[in-house]
């Protein structure tokens, strides 16, 4: 890894979709197709990417498949120069998901997060009703669906983070609507005896947007970091596509869960400092660290899988370089700071 250079998109795409060893072998053995569910967002299509490029490096004929609204055509047609095959579906329309092609391998990545004040029931209809239409079409398949760590508790940074047995305590109506989506998902999951994992998602590290995207821009546009929430993890969201896709073979009933996220808990204040280094820039602090925060650990994901590829150094030293060369933002931040549940 230390002599990638990453200076325009598509390098960026190819790095993010590049198929682990472990991914290959999976997609050598795993039956069926595969059906990518919300593929537009953020993480689908470098997801549905390395879905695809595995598949082809195991030899293996299967139809990768991108499921979205696709208001933006670009994810789309970005798609299907890489062989994946698109289908326009809004997932809240029931007679739209039925519509779909069954395949014994679904990964569900729709959600709704920001805009939800103001907009509560279109995040609720879109993270429990939406679920509801996709576990009804597709049991009997292998679902891994994406959540969030913020249906956890916080934890104190010397905690090491929730485990996947730790007891649920959302606070805002974003994480309440997140677990209903895991709710839903069991709950079908045990009905109709459909293997799901629950992947529980802590910051996806994408050159273009992610925790460390948002403390760099900061640091350029010479503001200070705030510490009030003064520890995260993150994951390179290249490991994480594959962590999802691995996750297939974890299914259970009733559902099983993990935590994706890296193996470390790290500190604002010294990764900032470490991006300004990079950046070759001074970094301004306020406010003190008040305690609790969101928090995971990965301990039993790495362990099934194995330590993510790309640790934290790469990530700042990609980012920087991202950055203070012009590299292009999404202008999606992500609101690591919040911690009251309102997004």
């Amino acid at each position: 890894m230390s002599t990638v250079r990453i200076s325009t998109n598509e390098e960026l795409d190819e790095l993010l979709s590049r198929p682990s060893p472990a991914l290959i072998a999976l997609m050598e053995r795993l039956e069926g197709d595969l059906l990518v569910l919300g593929v537009a967002g953020k993480m689908g299509v470098t997801l549905a990417m390395a879905a695809r490029r595995a598949t082809d490096a195991a030899g293996v004929s299967r139809r990768v498949i991108g499921v979205s609204r696709f208001g933006d055509s670009r994810p789309r047609a970005q798609l299907e120069r890489a062989g994946v095959e698109t289908i326009t579906c809004d997932l809240l329309d029931r007679a739209a998901v039925a519509g779909l092609p069954r395949a014994d391998n679904v990964v569900f990545m729709a959600g709704r997060k920001f805009g939800t004040v103001g907009s509560e029931h279109r995040t609720w209809a879109v993270n429990a009703l939406a679920p509801a239409n996709v576990a009804e079409h597709f049991r009997g398949s292998r679902i891994a669906a994406f959540s969030t760590g913020c249906v956890y508790p916080v934890r104190l940074p010397g905690s090491g983070g929730c485990v996947e047995t730790d007891a649920p305590d959302p606070v805002g109506e974003y994480a309440q609507s997140c677990l209903a989506r895991e709710r839903v998902f069991e709950h079908l999951g045990r009905r109709d005896g459909t293997p799901v994992c629950l992947l529980r998602l802590n910051y996806a590290i994408d050159l273009r947007y992610g925790v460390l995207h948002d403390i760099a821009r900061r640091i350029l546009d010479g503001e200070p970091i705030d510490l009030s929430v003064g520890h995260f993890n993150c994951i390179w969201q290249g490991d994480a596509n594959s962590f999802a896709l691995l996750a297939l073979r974890e299914c259970d009933v009733p559902a099983a869960v993990l935590n994706i996220t890296g193996p470390q808990t790290l500190s604002v204040r010294r990764v900032a400092e470490d991006l300004a280094d990079a950046l070759g820039r001074p970094v301004r602090f306020s406010g003190e660290d008040s305690g609790p925060v969101y928090l995971s650990d990965a301990g039993r994901a790495v362990a099934r899988f194995g330590t993510p590829s790309v640790p934290l150094s790469k990530m700042v030293e990609w980012t920087a370089c991202w950055l203070g060369s012009g590299g292009e933002s999404l202008g999606k931040p992500t609101h690591f700071q919040v911690r009251d549940g309102r997004f």
